[in-house]
C-alpha cells in the first residue's frame, strides 16, 4: 500500500464505472485526488466514501473552461499535479457510417479526444513545475481493431493513441511520462448501454444475445471488472513504470489476441 503517498492525481470520468473504480484505488493507495464529471450525483456518490484527501469539479471536460476549472481548482487545494488520468468517455448510439448523425461524430470525438488535448495543455505546464508526473489515458480495444455501427468511437480511440504518442515525445524531457490503457468490455454502465443499444435497433436480439456475442469473443469468457483497469492504471502512475511512456496496455481478457 501507500504507492502514491504524497501524490496529486485529477481523473476525469470519476462519477462511475473506471473512473469512480481508480478514484477509490487511488485513495487508497495514499493520494489526494481531484474527482472530474458532469454527473455532481455521480462525483457525490463515490467521494462521500473516500475521505477528506478529495475535491469534486463538476465540469464539461469538452471545454477550454472545464479543463482549466478541475485544473485551477486541483492547484488551489492541493498546490501541485503530479497525476492525470484522462479517462471522461462516451460511446454514443449505433448507426452505420452513412446514418451516423454529424453532430454524434462531432460530440463523440469532443468528448473522446478533444478533452484529452484540453487537459493536456492545462496540465502538462503545472505538471512540468511540480518535476514531472504521468498521464494516462482511457482508450479501448476500438482503437486496435474496428467495429461496425460505431465509428465515432472507433475514430475516437484511435486519436487517442495517436495523440498519446505525440505527447509521449514532447514530454519525455520533462520527466513527464504518457501512456494508454486499452480496456476491452468491462462491466460498467457503457457496455450495458452498447448491449441495449443494439437490441433496440430490432432483429430479436436482445440485451442478453448480445452480451453472450461479446463474451464469445474474449478468451477468458467474462467482461473485466473496473477494478482490474484501475490496478493497470495504478501501475502506469506510480514509480513501478518509472521507463514506460508511449505505450499502450491491453486489458481485455485475451480479446484482441483472439480470433
Amino acid at each position: 500500500m501507500g504507492k502514491l503517498k504524497e501524490k496529486v492525481a485529477i481523473i476525469t470520468g470519476a462519477g462511475s464505472g473506471i473512473g469512480a473504480a481508480v478514484s477509490r484505488l487511488f485513495v487508497a493507495e495514499g493520494a489526494s485526488v481531484t474527482l472530474v464529471d458532469q454527473s455532481e450525483k455521480g462525483l457525490a456518490d463515490v467521494a462521500s466514501s473516500l475521505g477528506q484527501d478529495v475535491c469534486c469539479v463538476t465540469a464539461d471536460v469538452s471545454t477550454s473552461e472545464g479543463a482549466q476549472s478541475y485544473v485551477k481548482k486541483t492547484m488551489e487545494t492541493f498546490g501541485k499535479v503530479d497525476i492525470f488520468i484522462a479517462n471522461a468517455g462516451m460511446i454514443g448510439p449505433p448507426f452505420s457510417v452513412v446514418d451516423t448523425p454529424i453532430e454524434l461524430f462531432d460530440r463523440v470525438l469532443a468528448v473522446n479526444v478533444r478533452s484529452i488535448f484540453l487537459g493536456l495543455k492545462s496540465v502538462i505546464p503545472e505538471m512540468t513545475k511540480s518535476g514531472g508526473g504521468s498521464i494516462v489515458m482511457t482508450a479501448s480495444t476500438a482503437a486496435l481493431r474496428g467495429g461496425s455501427t460505431m465509428a465515432p468511437y472507433v475514430t475516437s480511440k484511435h486519436a487517442v493513441l495517436g495523440l498519446m504518442r505525440a505527447a509521449s515525445s514532447e514530454c519525455a524531457l520533462l520527466n513527464i511520462r504518457v501512456n494508454a490503457v486499452n480496456p476491452g468490455p468491462i462491466a460498467t454502465n457503457m457496455i450495458e448501454e452498447i448491449s441495449s443499444a443494439r437490441a433496440s435497433a430490432g432483429g430479436g436480439v436482445t440485451p442478453a444475445n448480445v452480451k453472450q456475442g461479446i463474451m464469445a469473443r474474449i478468451p477468458m469468457q467474462r467482461y473485466g471488472q473496473p477494478e482490474e483497469v484501475a490496478r493497470m492504471m495504478l501501475f502506469l502512475a506510480s514509480e513501478d513504470a518509472s521507463f514506460c511512456t508511449g505505450g499502450y496496455y491491453v486489458v481485455d481478457g485475451g480479446m484482441t489476441g483472439g480470433p
